[in-house]
């Protein structure tokens, strides 16, 4: 039987790396990743020989057509995208050429093509903005009030691929994930930097103070391993047309996950709030309900958040261990972080 083709956008990105890990340990399915001249690809360095590249920019729609027709894709997972949503405020019309843009030429080469593959849109709790209190945990019906233009880009891609699905046939599942992180998680998002900033702290990088953001908004977090493996599932079982939320369906304040990070190191750790670290606006509360996407696949979350924050804080352990003899790695975590 000829092997499934399968091409990844945004493979060397976190959450692209660990379903290339995943899709590789199946057996049996070509993989293909997309990638720009001078990607960073140290996410990927131990599937070299396990995945075929492919060199495209899928803001030039000649480029994204150029792939199609030597890929020929019977799966594609769409996860390339423009995803810090603090920059979003700084260069909102990069976020919307690379999100928004991205995804119509690749569904335009697709129709051009002539090819019938299998799509799987991924989106963002951050699509649902604001959130009412009567309106937890939040199910795919609940209204879209985005808060950023991140965002209303993610939305924008959302209605596109049912847009699409309607309108030409077009295989494509949806899914909004709610937080996910683990290893390889960058330094920018909230979980991730706190864990760099206790590690640089513990390998003394920095004094014991960690600077924080916003520690009262309230996410809930899934393990990247559990959120790949659900992508799969959306793909092999979703139904077309369809979206669907995969979270954990419990909810963790900022202010709980640096306890529990904290909580994993022997040192004497501060806090000191600092406002680069703050955003125009916030969503206060983020906490899903995953129940039509356990109806449709049978998928769980299997690691808990706390198995996950060692493994990170490990991991840049790890990485701030071989660093800190270079004289140009820097000193202190700065910066707006993502919660």
């Amino acid at each position: 039987m000829t092997p499934k083709r399968v091409l990844i956008t945004g493979t060397t990105g976190f959450v692209g790396s660990h379903l290339a890990d995943f899709i590789v340990s199946k057996g049996g399915v070509e993989v293909f990743g997309i990638k720009r001249v001078r990607s960073r690809t140290e996410n990927v360095k131990h599937l070299e020989g396990e995945i075929s590249w492919v060199e495209c920019d899928l803001r030039d729609g000649s480029s994204v057509l150029t792939m199609l027709k030597e890929v020929r894709p019977d799966w594609i997972f769409h996860l390339a995208a423009h995803s810090f949503v603090p920059s979003s405020w700084n260069a909102p019309q990069e976020c919307f050429t690379t999100n928004v843009m991205g995804q119509l030429h690749l569904f335009q080469a697709i129709l051009e093509v002539g090819i019938a593959p299998s799509i799987l849109v991924v989106g963002s709790s951050e699509e649902y903005g604001l959130v009412l209190q009567d309106e937890l945990p939040i199910r795919e019906t609940n209204p879209l009030r985005p808060l950023s233009p991140y965002a209303v880009s993610k939305v924008s891609q959302d209605l596109l691929g049912y847009q699409y699905f309607k309108s030409y046939g077009l295989k494509v599942v949806r899914t909004r994930a709610f937080n996910h992180t683990g290893p390889r998680r960058g330094e920018m998002f909230v979980e991730s930097n706190f864990s760099k900033q206790i590690a640089e702290i513990e390998a003394g990088l920095q004094p014991a103070v960690i600077r924080v953001g916003n520690l009262d908004a309230i996410r809930d977090f899934t393990d990247v391993r559990d959120i790949v493996r659900g992508y799969w599932l959306a793909l092999e079982k979703g139904e077309p047309g369809e979206v669907y939320n995969l979270c954990s369906g419990v909810g963790y304040s900022i202010h709980e996950v640096l306890g529990i990070l904290k909580g994993h190191s022997e040192m004497a750790i501060a806090t000191v709030e600092d406002p680069a670290r703050l955003r125009p606006s916030d969503v206060p509360v983020l906490i899903g309900d995953c129940s039509k996407f356990r109806c449709a696949t049978g998928w769980e979350r299997q690691i808990a958040l706390e198995d996950t924050l060692a493994e990170l804080l490990d991991y840049w352990r790890e990485r701030v261990g071989s660093q800190s003899h270079d004289p140009t790695t820097t000193a202190m975590s700065r910066g707006t972080w993502q919660a």
